[in-house]
């Protein structure tokens, strides 16, 4: 049984990375930003229980909310030994962005690579600790290959990808093992609006949280770093 701290978790991907966690017996520190969004569900610790979920108030933007965070989830469990980062924000500022946008392209970098940053540093001591830490990142196909002109997201998940191989790189000696998750189209809100592939044929949430629980099974000796996850032919 792991002790995991998972961002974003209330919606989507990370949601459902928390389900699939929970099924396997993991404790659940949860930091997301409305609490209220999951009253009721599995993910509630008052239907499953406050010894197998703890939920904090996180905003990635905010790095503060990252300390307290940590500092919540160790009162509550004593420890944790994994991260699983899947706050992230989606804008499509392109190459040639107008003034109005240019604050996108900050709020983009502030999310999607200081959040993990922050939120990874913070959590750093605790998660050496146990010499088999494990931190999972959901970056993107966009953090491997740019396609079209949305050069504000794509430059922050290729700079994420980039904070991946350092954690991985500082943290290797400790145990700790990182794994870049680089989907292509997965069926969320986010893909809502996309008529390229069908929803039914796109990756579904739900696979995504498969991998993650085979990956926290996995031996130091055979984590991989990056998996890219494909719905459709890349080329």
């Amino acid at each position: 049984m792991r002790t995991i701290l998972i961002s974003g978790a209330n919606r989507g991907i990370g949601k459902a990375i928390a389900l699939q966690a929970l099924a396997d017996g993991h404790r659940l520190s949860l930091g997301i930003r409305n609490l209220g969004s999951v009253n009721g569900s599995n993910l509630d610790p008052k239907v499953s229980g406050n010894d197998r979920i703890l939920l904090h108030q996180y905003d990635a933007a905010n790095p503060q909310t990252a300390k307290d965070w940590v500092k919540a989830s160790i009162e509550r469990f004593d420890h944790f030994d994994s991260i699983i980062h899947c706050a992230g924000i989606f804008r499509k500022t392109g190459l040639l962005f107008k003034e109005i946008e240019a604050g996108d392209i900050d709020e983009l970098w502030k999310v999607n690579i200081l959040g993990p940053w922050w939120l990874t540093k913070e959590a750093w001591d605790e998660i050496s600790k146990s010499n088999n830490g494990r931190i999972i990142v959901l970056v993107s196909m966009s953090g491997k290959r740019s396609k079209g002109n949305l050069a504000g997201y794509t430059t922050s998940k290729f700079g994420l990808m980039g904070l991946c191989q350092t954690i991985r790189n500082e943290g290797w000696n400790q145990g700790i093992r990182v794994t870049a998750i680089c989907p292509g189209w997965v069926n969320t809100d986010m893909a809502s609006n996309v008529n390229l592939v069908k929803k039914e044929e796109m990756t579904q949430p739900s696979d995504i949280g498969l991998i993650c629980s085979n990956l926290l099974k996995l031996p130091n000796t055979c984590v991989p770093f990056e998996i890219a996850v494909n719905c459709m032919l890349e080329k």
